[in-house]
């Protein structure tokens, strides 16, 4: 009984993992790196945001000129002028960013600080309407308040916000997705090693 419950263990991990169990030591090294670069971005914040919005920039030209090259080979589409003003658009705006990411990232960090209140709000709002029927109908709650705080903050210290925000939010991401990578890394290399218990 017990080999067959190992068996089917087996059978469900290689589903979830895959070829991951004979390659969890680069997932690993990923999350580490992940981790490591997450950090250093906690001390240059400035770097990261100029890096981001300048990478933010030369998405939009890219995409923008690929749209315009694309307008041109679809000739006799009745909204071919509009999808060409949308590539025009998405140039210039790639432009912009590219010749001057401060500013970019200081009207960036205020679009986000509105979309973190206006999120909040909407947690809030939800709490309320669930909480009849959820437990734990306050986290929401809570994370609703926690994001009007912190886009409150973001646009009291604006526009110098905008310096170090969209920075410190990448760093973050890249440390939690580090972890995260780890423990995938880790939970792959068990599955190997119950693997070749079992055989």
């Amino acid at each position: 009984m017990s080999s067959n419950n190992d068996a089917t263990l087996a059978a469900v991990e290689d589903t979830i993992f895959g070829a991951l169990k004979k390659n969890w030591g680069w997932l690993l090294a990923l999350g580490i790196a992940s981790i490591v670069l997450g950090t250093l971005g906690f001390y240059m914040t400035f770097a990261f945001t100029v890096t981001s919005v300048l990478v933010f920039g030369v998405l939009l030209l890219v995409g923008g000129l690929f749209q315009l090259v694309q307008a041109f080979t679809c000739r006799g589409w009745k909204a071919v002028l509009w999808h060409v003003l949308i590539g025009l658009l998405y140039v210039a705006a790639g432009i912009d960013i590219i010749y001057n990411p401060v500013r970019a990232s200081a009207v960036l960090t205020l679009v986000l600080a509105g979309i973190l209140i206006a999120v909040g709000v909407s947690r809030i709002i939800m709490a309320f309407q669930i909480r009849a029927a959820v437990d734990g109908w306050y986290w929401s709650l809570l994370s609703g308040v926690i994001s009007i705080v912190l886009g409150g903050m973001i646009i009291a210290q604006w526009p110098e916000s905008g310096l170090w925000v969209i920075g410190l939010f990448v760093a973050i991401e890249l440390v939690f997705n580090g972890w995260s990578t780890i423990f995938v890394a880790l939970a792959a290399r068990k599955a190997a090693q119950q693997e070749t218990a079992i055989a």
